[in-house]
């Protein structure tokens, strides 16, 4: 007998909607990236020029989350039974790679610039940087309550984030420039940058990569939900049990009960669907039923058959 339940309301779930947000960033974005373009061609600034480059990473990595985030609300099909969820998975792992190529370009920028650096005008860094500072920190706030329940999300506040940052050491560059004429600050400021875009960054690229390849996500320890599922009255062995993610916002999870006695019933299965939701945040939950000696399939009694746990109860 099998089981299956998903819960609607809402826990585990990423907010619902981000489009709005996604779409005044993308447009304040692309406005900022025009002016600075500009600002470099009229100063004759390849630093500008060069920054301006950067940020318009930004427009496409905000565009690949919206996508991403578009995608997931998809309804199911045929073909994909589980609807276009894992696309945010994909949004989110494409955003920390975006973010990695913007460290190597700015420390490859970086370190050139020691070996011969360029004259900088420092009042139209610290004028064009100041504006980066205020659009990119306002495009990261209309993330920020999403952060921490959708990496898809996550991804875009720390590109924004990490922009911010970058604008906020400009700014500092170009004023200890113009009070001390040290043209080497410049690179030296965009190395510390990088490390701490790279040191944000890592995280989200190694939980991405790992709900890529269907690990368990991160805040649910499989150990416990193991013990929890024994700990169901009447279960005497779990095995085959699996956790994923099937997108950002969203886990699932299959097991096999071994159980003593006869058919437990519908309020067994809601019970422990229940429990899985509850403690640990598990909103689609399948469960199959064995009794006596379980193993209905012909070789999912082995240990670890399916790469999951053979996790027998002791004797009571």
């Amino acid at each position: 007998m099998a089981g299956h339940h998903h819960h609607h309301d809402g826990h585990g779930h990423g907010p619902p909607d981000f489009g709005r947000a996604f779409a005044i960033g993308i447009l304040l974005n692309s406005l900022f990236v025009a002016a600075e373009a500009t600002a470099g061609i009229l100063f004759g600034s390849m630093a500008l020029l060069a920054d301006a480059g950067h940020n318009l990473s930004d427009v496409v990595g905000l565009a690949v989350a919206w996508v991403g985030a578009g995608l997931s609300k998809r309804a199911p099909t045929r073909r994909f039974t589980w609807g276009y969820r894992g696309a945010s998975i994909l949004a989110s792992l494409s955003n920390g790679v975006l973010l990695l190529i913007a460290v190597g370009a700015i420390a490859a920028e970086a370190i050139g610039r020691f070996a011969n650096p360029p004259p900088v005008e420092g009042g139209v860094m610290i004028a064009v940087a100041a504006m980066g500072v205020v659009i990119n920190f306002g495009t990261a706030l209309l993330f920020v309550r999403g952060r921490k329940r959708d990496i898809n999300i996550q991804g875009a506040y720390l590109h924004m984030a990490a922009d911010a940052g970058v604008s906020a050491g400009v700014v500092v560059a170009g004023a200890l420039i113009l009070w001390t004429g040290a043209l080497w600050i410049d690179p030296a400021i965009s190395l510390v940058i990088a490390a701490i875009i790279l040191w944000s960054t890592w995280g989200l690229l190694k939980q991405s990569l790992y709900l890529s390849m269907g690990a368990v996500p991160e805040g649910i320890d499989t150990d416990d939900v193991e013990a929890a599922l024994i700990a169901l009255p009447g279960v005497t062995k779990v095995h085959d049990l699996h956790i994923w993610a099937s997108g950002t916002t969203e886990t699932v999870m299959t097991a096999h009960l071994v159980l003593a006695g006869g058919h437990p019933g519908n309020g067994f299965l809601t019970d422990a669907q229940r429990v899985m939701h509850d403690r640990f945040g598990i909103g689609h939950v399948t469960i199959q039923i064995e009794v006596g000696e379980g193993a209905d399939c012909d070789d999912c009694g082995a240990p670890d058959g399916h790469g999951g746990h053979d996790h027998a109860v002791p004797a009571r």
